[in-house]
């Protein structure tokens, strides 16, 4: 799903969160600021901060970049499967063919 937000006004967000947060007593009104400055929804501030942490290495989890290698292989995975079924499916009928001299 194509983002409404580019990148830029992203980073934007994320550094004025990072510079307000010091003068609010929690992050949700750090949120509600900038969020009201830029038109961006506080609870998308939120979750573009909680995923900046995760790939800065402060908070736990799984990275941006680790998310998308496992999309990545999951697509290469799937096709690989089909391919095998099609595979598969050839040797099958290739074995049966009638008229083929069988060795023995």
């Amino acid at each position: 799903m194509a983002s409404k937000y580019d990148p830029e006004l992203r980073q934007r967000a994320l550094r004025m969160l990072v510079e307000a947060r010091a003068g609010y007593p929690s992050l949700h009104a750090a949120c509600q600021h900038v969020g009201g400055l830029l038109g961006v929804s506080p609870d998308t501030l939120r979750v573009w901060h909680r995923r900046y942490e995760i790939d800065a290495g402060v908070r736990p989890g799984v990275t941006t970049d680790m998310t998308e290698e496992n999309r990545k292989l999951k697509r290469e995975n799937a096709e690989l499967r089909r391919a095998n079924e099609i595979l598969k499916a050839a040797s099958v009928f290739f074995a049966k063919e009638p008229g083929r001299p069988t060795t023995r």
